[in-house]
């Protein structure tokens, strides 16, 4: 009797109360893009040894030998993909472009040189693609490059370097799954004259390199 009454009295005074003709529904989730992992062979370092001040020219930039250093990315997916680096010693390189990276300061704080990160397609495997080409965008991936087969530099800020299976390709980078790569590192030390060579001088470089989902 007791649950009889109560469901009475509930009808009885609903059209009393001042009932609300709207209620909200919410529908939350995500949809967040398949992972993709990179990764750098020798723990992503690229030592350039022991040099001798006698090798570097005293009044012009040195050019040294550049060095090879591996990349793989692996995707949960197929994923649209492109790269990009932040430099972690901002302000250090003698050129100030989105492409060239500080290799730090000396002891009196001169700036030891730069260095630049080169892709070259024809050391580019992806996926099953018999070649892949490279595009790049210098707006965040609003337009993009034809896509070729010439050696490009990993930028920064809105500076991306993709992937394409399409020789001339304007649409960007296509879905890959893993990549693998054989990057050079060219490094450009300053003028012997510009830096503090009364004592050891240690390349300071260092970059994060980043995959931006598109």
């Amino acid at each position: 009797m007791k649950i009889a009454a109560a469901t009475l009295l509930a009808v009885i005074a609903a059209p009393c109360a001042q009932a609300q003709s709207t209620v909200e529904l919410n529908v939350r989730g995500s949809v967040t893009p398949a992972s993709c992992t990179p990764a750098l062979t020798g723990g992503g370092v690229v030592d350039f040894g022991r040099i001798s001040v006698q090798d570097l020219s005293q009044t012009q930039r040195t050019q040294l030998k550049p060095r090879p250093i591996g990349l793989s990315i692996s995707c949960d997916a197929p994923t649209r993909f492109a790269l990009r680096m932040k430099d972690n010693r901002d302000g250090t390189a003698l050129v100030n472009s989105g492409i060239y990276y500080g290799l730090g300061l000396d002891r009196s704080g001169n700036r030891i040189g730069l260095y630049e990160v080169q892709f070259d397609p024809r050391r580019i495997q992806a996926d099953a693609l018999t070649q892949v080409y490279i595009t790049d965008s210098t707006s965040a991936g609003q337009g993009w490059h034809a896509a070729d087969l010439q050696v490009d530099r990993i930028g920064a800020n809105d500076m991306l370097l993709g992937f394409s299976d399409t020789l001339g390709s304007v649409a960007g980078p296509v879905p890959i799954r893993d990549l693998t790569a054989t990057l050079m590192v060219q490094v450009v030390v300053a003028p012997t004259d510009s830096l503090d060579t009364s004592d050891d001088i240690a390349f300071d470089g260092e970059g994060t390199m980043e995959v931006v989902y598109l």
